[in-house]
């Protein structure tokens, strides 16, 4: 489904990558859903495993430097953030208790845009980033543009009014059923209105990433 635009242009910047993303796939090796549902019907991972570009001459091993590497690239493009916003992430992991790479996945997990994304309101992130900087989605009664903005425990994420008159919501009323709701949301599914739960954890994430990996190469 196509997202409408109620505004032009657009108030921040995305952390976008704009070649084809399966391209990133092939790259990583691994499915990164960062198409949604179309990664399970339909993925060129499926038919095309290898690397884009020329196969090498001889096939080089993997540095430790570069497993890290690619792990930290498989999880930034699979949450659509740049490098930079990464790394304040990463930072503010470590700043908390407990286990550094599992703080990183949940606060990842606590983005407006991927609970949106979790919640069934859109097919993949990048479609949920568009929705919430478009000003189609609310949060706790107020309409919230920023993708990045961390949900807390209680809080109800909902459509602007004007949103649920657009072709896009009506749609939506109509395949949510089909959609996979994660144990920490909850979603009123006649209203499209959702709620949070419990904070998540590393384990509901639908890939799992080696944040060990992470750690290390931050770490250098």
């Amino acid at each position: 489904m196509a997202v409408g635009h109620l505004k032009g242009g657009e108030s921040r910047k995305m952390a976008r990558y704009i070649a084809a993303v399966c391209r990133l796939c092939r790259r990583s090796g691994d499915k990164l859903m960062l198409k949604g549902s179309k990664c399970i019907a339909k993925c060129t991972l499926d038919k095309r495993p290898k690397p884009p570009g020329p196969p090498p001459q001889r096939r080089r091993r993997i540095t430790d430097y570069g497993g890290q590497l690619r792990e930290k690239q498989k999880i930034r493009y699979s949450y659509g953030v740049l490098e930079r916003q990464f790394r304040r992430f990463f930072d503010e992991a470590e700043r908390q208790p407990g286990i550094t790479g599992e703080n990183l996945l949940v606060l990842l997990e606590k983005r407006l845009d991927n609970v949106v994304y979790r919640l069934g309101f859109a097919d993949s992130r990048a479609q949920a980033r568009q929705l919430v900087q478009h000003g189609h989605i609310i949060l706790n009664g107020r309409k919230t543009d920023i993708p990045s903005c961390l949900v807390q425990e209680d809080d109800v994420i909902s459509w602007r009014e004007a949103s649920t008159k657009t072709e896009y919501y009506k749609q939506l009323l109509k395949s949510i059923d089909s959609k996979t709701l994660s144990g920490w949301l909850s979603l009123d599914k006649e209203k499209l209105v959702g709620r949070v739960l419990s904070l998540p954890t590393p384990d509901d994430t639908e890939i799992k990433f080696e944040v060990s990996a992470v750690v290390e190469y931050y770490s250098r």
